[in-house]
């Protein structure tokens, strides 16, 4: 384990954290979008988004200590592997005055729940707080390795 692993670790969690909170961010701003993409000639609301995160693999090197320490297996931190969207059907609302009323009077809306999104938001901020103060706790003991030497 290098002495900048911990660093690029927490960096990874910092990067796809700051990622979350953009998807996040996109899905409140489009609570409301109902021309979001021309599906089958039809126009369909926003889908809500969601990010899908995994462990971070460094290559063949990661395997081969792994098999040689298996004692002890320290991460390599996190990758955001892709930005799904939620398949939930969504919202049908009945306003025959508004301009995307179906012949029934019904609108499709969003599937975007801005109480879930703000709770997904929390999260992911609460996220990037811990990883802010462990990347400062270990920048703080390398600092303090270094006045070891003066």
């Amino acid at each position: 384990m290098s002495i900048f692993q911990s660093l690029d670790i927490t960096a990874s969690a910092l990067t796809a954290q700051r990622l979350r909170m953009d998807v996040i961010s996109s899905n409140m701003a489009n609570v409301d979008t109902t021309h979001a993409r021309l599906v089958n000639g039809q126009w369909e609301p926003y889908r809500r988004k969601f990010v899908v995160m995994e462990p971070r693999q460094e290559g063949f090197s990661t395997y081969l200590q792994a098999a040689m320490n298996s004692r002890s297996s320290v991460g390599n931190g996190v990758k955001v592997t892709k930005i799904m969207e939620d398949q939930t059907p969504f919202k049908l609302v009945y306003d025959p005055s508004h301009p995307d009323a179906d012949p029934n009077g019904y609108v499709r809306l969003p599937n975007v729940d801005p109480l879930k999104e703000m709770v997904d938001l929390m999260s992911a901020t609460r996220s990037y707080e811990a990883n802010v103060t462990v990347f400062n706790a270990t920048k703080g003991m390398l600092m303090k390795a270094l006045e070891i030497g003066k």
